[in-house]
């Protein structure tokens, strides 16, 4: 059930990924799953958070930790850092996101876990190209360490997100020609990949720079 969850969440079918992972929560605490059950509770509050309610994926991503600290896991799980990062900036607090951001990519580091490292390069990207006043050298610095990071290791979701990310800020910033040439990237990708959901949003920033 987690499995197929995850797949629905990287292809942005949050509809579809949510009841799979109640279905999968329920499970792990009916047969006692211990090691699973912070697995699953990080997923669904990932989901919550995007999809929401916001309030509710934070609590879940907070006992997700809670559970990975209690096992003394959680160092070898910082991509759950890199879902209340994401969260804690949509729920526009932004302080709390940012030091959350750090934390996971340091762990990622130390820990030489080089996917969750790309995944929370490009968090620390996201936070810095959404502030009211972008930090244009953070984000574009980490996007492209994301990227690079990502395209070595085959991850192409994480690929397109990039794109789609150093899109949104060339066009924020004037670079017209660039932001088109990332933004028509990000969309063959999430169109290969069928991520329909990403596609969309990817759609309507390439149409906004023509």
């Amino acid at each position: 059930w987690w499995s197929l969850a995850h797949l629905y969440t990287v292809r942005g079918q949050f509809n579809e990924a949510a009841p799979v992972l109640e279905r999968a929560l329920a499970l792990s605490r009916d047969w006692k799953l211990g090691l699973s059950s912070p697995l699953v509770m990080e997923e669904l509050g990932y989901v919550c958070a995007l999809a929401g309610p916001v309030a509710r994926g934070l609590e879940l991503l907070h006992q997700a930790i809670d559970l990975y600290t209690s096992q003394g896991r959680l160092a070898a799980r910082p991509r759950v850092l890199v879902y209340l990062g994401e969260a804690l900036a949509l729920a526009d607090r932004r302080d709390e996101a940012v030091t959350t951001a750090g934390q996971a990519l340091i762990m990622a580091r130390e820990r030489e876990l080089r996917g969750h490292e790309a995944y929370a390069l490009r968090l620390v990207a996201e936070i810095a190209a959404h502030r009211d006043s972008p930090d244009v050298k953070t984000a574009e610095d980490h996007y492209r360490q994301a990227l690079d990071l990502a395209d070595e290791l085959g991850m192409r979701p994480l690929v397109a997100h990039c794109h789609l990310g150093l899109g949104k800020l060339s066009r924020r910033t004037g670079k017209r020609q660039e932001a088109q040439e990332h933004l028509a990237r990000a969309t063959t990708m999430y169109r290969e990949m069928d991520m329909r959901f990403w596609l969309e949003k990817a759609k309507a920033e390439l149409e906004g720079t023509g």
